[in-house]
């Protein structure tokens, strides 16, 4: 199953990647494909060919998964 996350980065704009799996608690790295910024763009940091980017957990101030297209599909109990 593949993730789309939002990256905080300690000093930088938040950048939206895909990953298969998700950083275990422990874990120093972090590894994801297609990283851009939040409007899609490119990150100007990084050169145009970049596909995959590892950063250090240390440089990264917390993460947020994004819903899937599934989840987004689910039906909750919604209160009128």
């Amino acid at each position: 199953m593949s993730y789309t996350l939002v990256i905080h980065v300690s000093g930088e704009e938040a950048v939206v990647a895909e990953t298969d799996e998700l950083p275990e608690p422990d874990a120093t790295l972090i590894t994801v494909r297609n990283p851009r910024r939040m409007d899609g763009k490119d990150l100007h940091y990084l050169d145009e060919n970049v596909v995959t980017v590892i950063w250090p957990m240390s440089r990264i101030n917390f993460i947020e998964i994004l819903p899937t297209k599934e989840e987004e599909e689910i039906i909750g109990f919604v209160r009128e």
